[in-house]
């Protein structure tokens, strides 16, 4: 057997950024072929009978046969119908509920080769998954060796070699694409956009945009030209990496590439603006958008809302959202959540209310997102009852309390100083298989302190560390030096001992500060005896 040399791409696999050298010239290497040996006797017979039964669709007579298929009979009848698409996949199918032993790599790339030289590509997509999904370590491999050694026999097209890269790129088997993009590559074959597009938005939405834009250089290096679909998601992948003026050099070159900018185009760098906090650059690409004929969407309206609420520029925000619905573009679940957590960011809970009764009186569901924004609102002005309330609600709404709606309760509690009941909500959010973030546990233990109750904040740190958290320096500086000065020095060396041999001791603590706690305390206890 001929050994496909199995390069894989760990340069990109690791964001290089450069193009390995052997991929600087390209000498396509022949595709082998290698024929199957002519049925003879018994075996001649059997393909003929079932090749006639077959092409006569008489399935009753072929079920009798299934127990004297073998794997070299059934791809003798493949290549004898292979210019029948719809019946030779029907046989498959037959021949994987009758004796699906008798299906190997060889049958598989032959109705491969069949299906996409007939442009079938859902269905070889579906035979391809099936396969895929078993998990083996070295089919990848194996695969493509037994797709490329039966492309001649089956007078194949490039087709099949690109519905094994977009399948593994659409299973987000990124690893695996490319080991077969550049087997494609050495023998002459390379993919077509819409697959090489698959794989682009494949490591986006796995957030290595950092692949997708190595993989997209690699395009421009074998000349794979690229459409708007893939000028929008290499925009995606700059904006998502902090490279935000390439994304512009992008959205300029789109009409010397020969491309109009789509919604998209406009909508992925308005994103790139807002979360650079260039609000005004957003405001001015919606504007240019507008004036090219461009509509802007919910999506538009939302990129820019959310954008001055996380600024808190929350009347801008309002503005935005009047202008939306000026424009006859309906606000959405998204719009509104957006808006009642901005204000609940800026204190604002009255504001949130109005905005949640004016979602109903339009029809638009709430979801658990905007109850957790009505309840922070509240709970950081210290309205716990009201956001008690609002939590009774979601039992009506058929909505399950998260993580953010527990922390949002803590939050309320510690506000007005109640750590004991703060501390009862956490274990009550525990025991609802939620988890607590860092926030959480920071602010329950700043509160223990600022009520000298330094037992509680131990108690929290403990149940940090469970959970492999450490507190930040600051915190257990500001927690030990108060066990100190109360007395409780042996508590606070207990504590660090515990948190050195989890190894959760903060990075920038300082024990001796713990020490001259103590030592203030003893000063001071002397000092009152005196």
């Amino acid at each position: 057997m001929i050994s496909i040399p199995f390069r894989g791409f760990s340069t990109l696999l690791n964001g290089a950024a450069k193009t390995p050298n052997y991929m600087r010239s390209w000498n396509p290497i022949p595709v082998p072929h290698r024929t199957i040996p002519e049925p003879r006797g018994q075996d001649l017979d059997f393909v003929n009978v079932a090749h006639s039964h077959l092409i006569n669709s008489d399935w009753a007579k072929l079920n009798s046969m299934s127990t004297g298929l073998t794997p070299y009979r059934m791809k003798h009848i493949m290549l004898k119908i292979k210019k029948d698409h719809v019946l030779s996949f029907e046989f498959f199918n037959w021949v994987k509920a009758q004796n699906p032993n008798c299906q190997t790599l060889e049958t598989y790339s032959i109705i491969l080769h069949i299906l996409t030289k007939n442009h079938k590509f859902k269905s070889a997509e579906s035979v391809l998954k099936g396969i895929l999904g078993s998990g083996s370590i070295d089919l990848p491999s194996k695969l493509f060796e037994a797709i490329l050694y039966s492309y001649r026999i089956c007078d194949s097209s490039p087709c099949v070699f690109d519905s094994l890269f977009k399948t593994y790129a659409q299973m987000k088997k990124l690893r695996n694409a490319i080991d077969v993009f550049c087997n494609m590559k050495d023998y002459g074959f390379l993919p077509r956009v819409e697959s090489c597009n698959a794989y682009i938005s494949a490591s986006i939405s796995l957030q290595r945009g950092d692949i997708a834009l190595t993989f997209y250089r690699e395009m421009q290096h074998y000349r794979i030209s690229p459409n708007v679909y893939t000028l929008n998601m290499v925009m995606c992948a700059f904006c998502k990496w902090g490279k935000l003026e390439k994304a512009i050099e992008v959205f300029k070159r789109m009409e010397t590439m020969g491309f109009s900018p789509t919604i998209t185009s406009y909508n992925t760098l308005i994103a790139g603006y807002c979360n650079k906090g260039l609000l005004n650059s957003g405001m001015k690409l919606k504007i240019l958008m507008e004036k090219n004929g461009v509509r802007p969407d919910d999506v538009t309206f939302n990129t820019l809302i959310n954008g001055f609420c996380r600024g808190g520029k929350l009347h801008e925000a309002n503005k935005i959202f009047s202008e939306m619905k000026a424009n006859d573009v309906v606000p959405n679940t998204i719009t509104y959540n957006t808006l009642i957590n901005g204000c609940s960011q800026v204190g604002n809970s009255e504001m949130g209310g109005r905005l949640h009764d004016e979602m109903l009186r339009n029809g638009i569901k709430a979801d658990i997102l905007t109850y957790n924004a009505l309840i922070l609102g509240l709970c950081m002005e210290g309205r716990t009852k009201k956001a008690a309330y609002l939590v009774k609600e979601l039992d009506r709404e058929n909505l399950v309390p998260n993580s953010s709606t527990f922390s949002a309760l803590i939050t309320g509690q510690c506000v007005r100083k109640n750590s004991e009941r703060a501390f009862q909500l956490y274990k009550s959010m525990i025991r609802s298989g939620c988890h607590p973030s860092y926030h959480t546990f920071k602010m329950l233990i700043s509160t223990f302190c600022k009520n000298e109750d330094f037992d509680g904040a131990v108690e929290v740190v403990r149940e940090m560390s469970e959970r492999s958290i450490a507190p930040d320096s600051d915190t257990l500086s500001e927690l030990c030096r108060g066990l100190c000065l109360s007395g409780k020095e042996e508590l606070a060396l207990k504590l660090c001992k515990e948190m050195e041999t989890k190894h959760l001791m903060p990075e920038g603590f300082d024990k001796a500060k713990t020490n001259n706690s103590r030592a203030e305390s003893e000063e001071k206890e002397n000092g009152e005896n005196f």
